[in-house]
């Protein structure tokens, strides 16, 4: 529709006689006031949707998880290892979503303040990937004795939480809340998260299969890639709280002068 009344104004203009004078470029103006309509959104939603997959697949580690999964299955069939997943994803994604919403809750009731708990947060984050850097993951250590104690629900507790829903997908979630200012962004949340762990579901699925591609050597490379990326997120997070703080401290130190 633009281009046409566009093209209408120049023919009109430039092929009456005599012509008249154009004070403007028509078509850099009609262009410039189409390109300028997303990309506000678009600068906004589409590094926000990078960081929650990237953030929460590390902090959920389905690739981490598969070697300690087939520990404390071992001896099940490939049936109840089915069972055992479904419920295991089912309550992380319930019991994060709770943090999800809850959190602002959470915050008034204990009288905790956002950029506290993202220090804290980038604090959790950064060890978790500290030790998947060291391609050791360890955020839940099994004796033998303790895989009997946990044999019938295991889906639950360890596997559930804190494995895939352990305290740095929760502090994750939390910070991600805050920061998404629009309804678009905590739709982007939400739905990454829901297909972070419908992720995490096919992939323990199919845990035996992977584990024989990919082998010892490839699921340590992939570990200490992950790690990475989750440290560089966590000292953004840590960053992100510590920076209003110092603000604060600095405004309140140069009133006093």
């Amino acid at each position: 529709m633009d281009i046409h009344i566009t093209l209408f104004f120049l023919h009109s203009t430039l092929f009456r006689n005599p012509p008249l004078p154009l004070p403007f470029s028509p078509l850099s103006c009609t262009f410039a006031t189409n390109n300028n309509k997303y990309p506000n959104a678009m600068d906004t939603i589409l590094p926000f949707l990078l960081l929650c997959l990237t953030s929460f697949f590390t902090l959920t580690n389905p690739l981490g998880t598969m070697p300690v999964f087939l520990t404390m299955t071992q001896g099940m069939t490939e049936r109840e290892r089915q069972t055992v997943v479904t419920r295991a994803t089912v309550t992380a994604f319930i019991i994060i979503m709770v943090f999800t919403f809850a959190g602002q809750f959470l915050f008034k009731f204990f009288g905790i303040s956002t950029n506290g708990f993202r220090i804290a947060g980038g604090f959790i984050i950064f060890k978790i990937g500290f030790d998947m850097l060291q391609a050791r993951y360890t955020p839940m250590k099994l004796k033998d004795e303790e895989i009997k104690t946990y044999a019938n629900d295991i889906s639950i507790t360890p596997l559930g939480i804190p494995m895939l829903c352990g305290p740095g997908a929760i502090a994750n979630a939390i910070v991600l809340m805050q920061d998404a200012h629009t309804f678009e962004m905590k739709s982007v949340l939400i739905g990454s998260i829901a297909f972070i762990y419908l992720l995490t579901y096919f992939i323990l699925r199919a845990s035996t299969r992977l584990v024989n591609i990919l082998g010892e050597t490839g699921n340590n490379v992939m570990m200490r890639l992950m790690g990475l990326i989750l440290m560089v997120i966590a000292v953004e997070c840590f960053v992100s709280g510590v920076k209003p703080i110092l603000v604060d401290v600095m405004k309140t130190g140069m009133g006093t002068l």
